[in-house]
C-alpha cells in the first residue's frame, strides 16, 4: 500500500473555540484534545484515503502553560505560550494540553491509537532525535533519563547524552534571548542547531540541546564512521543509543505503528541503521518516515535523501522537488521543468515523501506565497506532485480547505505558517468539524467542494499505475503543440501544462495525467503521446479509450493510436485542475 499520511496537530485539528487573541493562553484560545479526535473524525479521514495518521505535538514539550502536577517551564526556554512540540521535556510522557483529565492523559492516548488502528489507519507519532528541551527530565521514566550520568567536564565524551561547553566554571551563564537559564550556570550544553556558545541567538535553536551518539559532530561524517554497525551488542554501542531504543520499544508497546523522525540528516547514519533494524525485530511494519535536506548539517558525504533509504526509512522529505514546485509561482519555473524530478531512475522517486504543505512550509493559500495562485491552482498541484512519483504522500491538516494560516498567532508571527508555537484555530477546519460532528455542515461551497477533490483523488494513489508504476514524460514530446500551455509570446510549449504517463507493466495498466497549472484560464488542448511511449505502455490494439478516474460520470475520450501520435488527444482542463485517464 502506499503511504498516504494525514499531519493532524491535535492542539489545532480538534479545537472547537472560534476566535482568539494573539499571544493568547489556552482558556482564551481554545486547545484540541486526544478525545475530540474522535471516530467521526478518524472515519472522515479513513475515507479520505488516509493511511497513516501522523498525530503531532503529542510528546510532552516545554510550554508556559501549567496543569496539575505538570508545572510550567521558564519562559526563557519556551517559545510561544503552547511552546514548540520539538523541544521535548519527557520522551515517556505526552502533552498534559490535550487531555481532558490529566492524570489520565497516557491512557486517553492510548485510545485513540486503538480508535486509529480501528479505522484501519497506522498510527505515528514524532521522533525528534537530535536535541530536547533545555529542561528535559523524564518524571515517567527517571531511570532513563538523559544526561543523568553525564561526564560535565568534557565537551565531548562517547557515553555523555550531551555536548558541555567549555570553559567550565561557577560564574559562566547560559544567557539565552529571553533571560538567563539558571540551571545551567556552570555548566552550559551546544544548541540543537550545534551553536556551541554561552550566548546563543534569537535565530538559534536556543530552547534545545543537542544529543549526542556517540561521536564528535563537528568531525563530521569522518566521526560517525567509527561507530558500531547494525550488528552491534545492546551493550557495546553508545548509551544515548540504548536510551533512544528504549524510547520507541515504549511507545511501540503502546500502539504507535511509526515515527516521523525529526532533522534525521543531523543523526549519524549508523544508528539509525541499529535502532530501525531493532524497532523492526519489535514490530516488522513499523513506518519510519525522515525530515532531511542535503544542504543543512547533514552528517554524510553523499546524498542524504538515498543514505537514509539505505538506513531503512520508507520515506524521506523531497524538499528540492517541493521547492521545485513553489518555483513555479516564485521562480520563473516551467511545467516542463519537472520531469526531472519524476524520472524513475531518481532515488526520490520510490521513496521521496511529497508534500504541498507541513507544519514548517507556509500554507498554500497563504496571502503573499506561491505567488498567490496557489489555492487557485491546488488541484493540478496534487496531482502533478502526487500523482508523477511512487513514494509516501503527506496532507497537513486544514490542506483539504485551503486554510489560509489566519487564526489568532504569537511566537510564529505572519509568516504564512499555521504557528506551532501558539493556541490558535483553523477556522475553515472548524467549519468541518462543527464542535466535533465532523460532517462539514458549515462549509462553504468552495470549500467543500475542494475537499470533495480531494477525497476523490487520494484513494486513487493506490491505482496499480499510481502507486507502483514506472514514469513517462510528455512534456518534450509536446514542445511544438501551439496550445499545450503555451503564452503568446512563448517559442515553445509547456509553461503551464504539464503531461505524463504512469505504467504497470505487471499490472498492465496505464493511467495518463494532464494538469494545468494555470489558475486563471481553462486549456483546450492536444495532448501528443509519440508511438515511442505507445510502445513502452506496450499497447497493441489501433484505437484505445481514456476515462476519467476522477469523474467516472464523463464520457470516455475515444481515439485512434494513429490519432493519439500525430495531433494528440485532444482534452479540456478547467483553470487549476487536472485529468486522471486510464487508458483502456
Amino acid at each position: 500500500m502506499r503511504p498516504v499520511v494525514y499531519q493532524l496537530f491535535v492542539r489545532h485539528f480538534s479545537n472547537f473555540q472560534e476566535g482568539g487573541v494573539p499571544w493568547g493562553t489556552r482558556e482564551q484560545n481554545g486547545c484540541g484534545t486526544f478525545a475530540a479526535v474522535n471516530d467521526a473524525a478518524l472515519e472522515a479521514l479513513a475515507r479520505m484515503g488516509v493511511t497513516h495518521v501522523w498525530f503531532t505535538g503529542v510528546l510532552r514539550h516545554a510550554s508556559q502553560t501549567a496543569h496539575e502536577g505538570v508545572p510550567a517551564d521558564p519562559a526563557c526556554v519556551v517559545k510561544g505560550i503552547a511552546g514548540s512540540p520539538y523541544a521535548v521535556t519527557d520522551y515517556f510522557d505526552v502533552d498534559p494540553d490535550l487531555a481532558e483529565d490529566v492524570g489520565n492523559r497516557l491512557e486517553e492516548f492510548r485510545a485513540l491509537l486503538a480508535r486509529c488502528r480501528r479505522w484501519g489507519m497506522l498510527p505515528i507519532i514524532d521522533f525528534v532525535p537530535n536535541h530536547v528541551s533545555r529542561c528535559y527530565k523524564s518524571t515517567v521514566k527517571p531511570e532513563l533519563c538523559f544526561g543523568k550520568d553525564d561526564n560535565k567536564g568534557e565537551f565531548f565524551a562517547r557515553d555523555n547524552s550531551f555536548y558541555y561547553l567549555e570553559p567550565h566554571h561557577s560564574d559562566a551563564r547560559m544567557q539565552l534571548p529571553d533571560g538567563e537559564f539558571e540551571a545551567e550556570r556552570g555548566c552550559g550544553r551546544v544548541t540543537g542547531n550545534n551553536a556551541a556558545t554561552w550566548a546563543p541567538s534569537a535565530y538559534d535553536w536556543y530552547e534545545t540541546v543537542k544529543l549526542n551518539y556517540g561521536s564528535d559532530y563537528r568531525h563530521g561524517a569522518y566521526a560517525a564512521g567509527a561507530l558500531p554497525g547494525i550488528l552491534a551488542r545492546y551493550e557495546a554501542v553508545p548509551r544515548t543509543w540504548r536510551l533512544v531504543d528504549a524510547v520507541l520499544a515504549y511507545w511501540q508497546d503502546m500502539g504507535v505503528g511509526g515515527f516521523r523522525c525529526d532533522m534525521a540528516h543531523m543523526v549519524p547514519l549508523p544508528f539509525w541503521r541499529w535502532v530501525i533494524s531493532n524497532s523492526r525485530l519489535r514490530d516488522s511494519s513499523v513506518f519510519f518516515m525522515a525530515e532531511a535536506y542535503n544542504d543543512h548539517m547533514k552528517l554524510c558525504d553523499t546524498d542524504v535523501n538515498e543514505a537514509l533509504f539505505n538506513c531503512g526509512f520508507n520515506g524521506v522529505y523531497d524538499g528540492e522537488a517541493y521547492r521545485q514546485m513553489r518555483s513555479l509561482y516564485e521562480g520563473g519555473t516551467w511545467a516542463n521543468d519537472l520531469d526531472r524530478y519524476n524520472h524513475h531512475e531518481h532515488p526520490r522517486f520510490r521513496g521521496g515523501v511529497r508534500y504541498l504543505e507541513n507544519h514548517d512550509e507556509p500554507r498554500l493559500a497563504a496571502p503573499g506565497f506561491w505567488g498567490g495562485h496557489g489555492a487557485g491552482a491546488a488541484r493540478a498541484l496534487m496531482a502533478a506532485f502526487y500523482c508523477s512519483a511512487a513514494g509516501p504522500v503527506l496532507i497537513y491538516n486544514g490542506q483539504e480547505f485551503a486554510e489560509r494560516a489566519e487564526g489568532p498567532g504569537g511566537y510564529g508571527g505572519d509568516n504564512g505558517r499555521t504557528s506551532i508555537f501558539d493556541y490558535t484555530n483553523l477556522p475553515r477546519l472548524q467549519r468541518w468539524a462543527n464542535g466535533g460532528k465532523y460532517d462539514g455542515a458549515l462549509l462553504s461551497t468552495e470549500e467543500r467542494a475542494l475537499r470533495d477533490d480531494m477525497v476523490r483523488l487520494l484513494p486513487l494513489l493506490q491505482h496499480p499505475a499510481l502507486s507502483s508504476g514506472d514514469f513517462y514524460g510528455l512534456n518534450w514530446a509536446n514542445l511544438q503543440t501551439p496550445d499545450f500551455g503555451r503564452n503568446a509570446e512563448d517559442s515553445v510549449s509547456g509553461r503551464h501544462l504539464y503531461a505524463f504517463l504512469r505504467h504497470n507493466r505487471k499490472a498492465r495498466s496505464t493511467v495518463l495525467v494532464v494538469c494545468n497549472l494555470n489558475p486563471a484560464h481553462a486549456a483546450d488542448a492536444h495532448v501528443h503521446i509519440p508511438q515511442h511511449a505507445v510502445e513502452w505502455c506496450a499497447w497493441r490494439k489501433p484505437d484505445c479509450a481514456f476515462r476519467d478516474m476522477l469523474r467516472p460520470e464523463a464520457p470516455a475520450l475515444h481515439c485512434s493510436v494513429e490519432e493519439l501520435c500525430s495531433v494528440g488527444l485532444p482534452v479540456h482542463v478547467p483553470a487549476g485542475a487536472a485529468l486522471l485517464l486510464e487508458w483502456s
